[in-house]
């Protein structure tokens, strides 16, 4: 049973960073060590009293593992023309099917390493599988914590209700991707206002260069055709990004209410980072998310993820450096 200790220490300090504070990337790190930890602790045990039987299950994960990465490829591929198709060609649109070439390419280079028994080519591949296996686990650890503290409770008393935009449509109206943040705030607002306590609404975004009004306008103006008293209303109009949505937002709740709790509120697929974002600029508050169309969700989730590796891209380079560095060794002392 001492196997299962490093996975027990990871979930203990798990839980523990959870308490004192959620919105930490190294939670979600902790948690994915403790889980690995644990699987790997149970196929040790299991192979110390079923040889044969650890050893077949192995086999069959391998397998699985193999069928998933070529499952995956094709959903990414699928879904990137999906993007292409329904929201047209951008860099954040071309995630999910650039995702899907590089793992096509990852499939080719390890077969092609294991086909033609060249070591330099095999040193390659082996770096490359490194590499992505570290970049595969953070993005398991990313989309396991997000869904989990999409799922935490947050405070039933709170002063404001921030609404995070996320641009026009036709440059003064809102899309159906705000309008389900938009919705998602008026039922929080309910909940808290049953509560005996009505927080402010604070619509958040600014002018871009192609949008005909401020998005917070166009975000009350929706919010006021669907019965939200205007007397509940703050409208946020300076910043062009999240970053600024928050430090902005925090500022105008801070001068009105010193103290203040408020609740965020995003699309599922940003919350984590959003909540990253709002613990850097100190806000007093949790992120909650509201429903996304189900073709948008991979590149979105993508898109999140590729965000956070660039914000700790240090850490993130210096690890994948290592990997490179030491494949290079093995084909040098080999």
């Amino acid at each position: 049973m001492w196997a299962y200790l490093p996975a027990l220490v990871c979930f203990l300090a798990f839980a523990f960073a959870v308490l004192r504070e959620r919105r930490r990337f190294g939670n979600a790190v902790l948690l994915g060590l403790s889980l690995t930890l644990g699987l790997g602790a149970w196929l040790f045990e299991l192979h110390r009293e079923h040889h044969a039987l650890a050893r077949g299950l192995v086999l069959v994960l391998i397998g699985l593992g193999v069928l998933g990465v070529v499952t995956l490829t094709w959903f990414m591929i699928s879904n990137g023309l999906v993007m292409v198709r329904k929201e047209g060609v951008s860099p954040a649109n071309l995630l999910s099917l650039l995702a899907g070439i590089a793992l096509l390419g990852l499939v080719a280079l390890v077969a092609g390493a294991l086909l033609l028994d060249n070591r330099l080519l095999q040193t390659v591949a082996a770096g490359a599988v490194a590499v992505s296996a570290y970049v595969g686990f953070l993005f398991f650890c990313f989309v396991a914590y997000a869904f989990l503290y999409g799922r935490l409770h947050y405070r039933r008393k709170a002063d404001y209700v921030v609404v995070l935009g996320s641009g026009l449509a036709g440059g003064s109206k809102v899309p159906p991707l705000l309008a389900s943040r938009l919705d998602k705030a008026q039922a929080v607002h309910g909940r808290l206002s049953a509560r005996g306590r009505r927080p402010m609404i604070l619509a958040s975004g600014g002018q871009g260069p192609d949008e005909q009004v401020p998005e917070s306008h166009a975000m009350a103006d929706y919010l006021l055709e669907r019965g939200v008293p205007a007397s509940l209303l703050l409208r946020e109009d300076r910043s062009t990004t999240t970053a600024e949505n928050l430090r902005f937002s925090k500022a105008i709740m801070e001068e009105a209410t010193p103290g203040y709790r408020c609740v965020i509120v995003t699309n599922n697929y940003h919350v984590f980072r959003a909540a990253l974002l709002a613990r850097r600029a100190r806000v007093r508050g949790q992120v909650v998310g509201s429903p996304t169309a189900s073709y948008f969700l991979p590149s979105a989730t993508i898109r999140e993820f590729v965000a956070l590796l660039v914000a700790y891209r240090r850490v993130h380079l210096t690890f994948c450096l290592g990997f490179v560095v030491g494949a290079g060794a093995i084909w040098w002392l080999g």
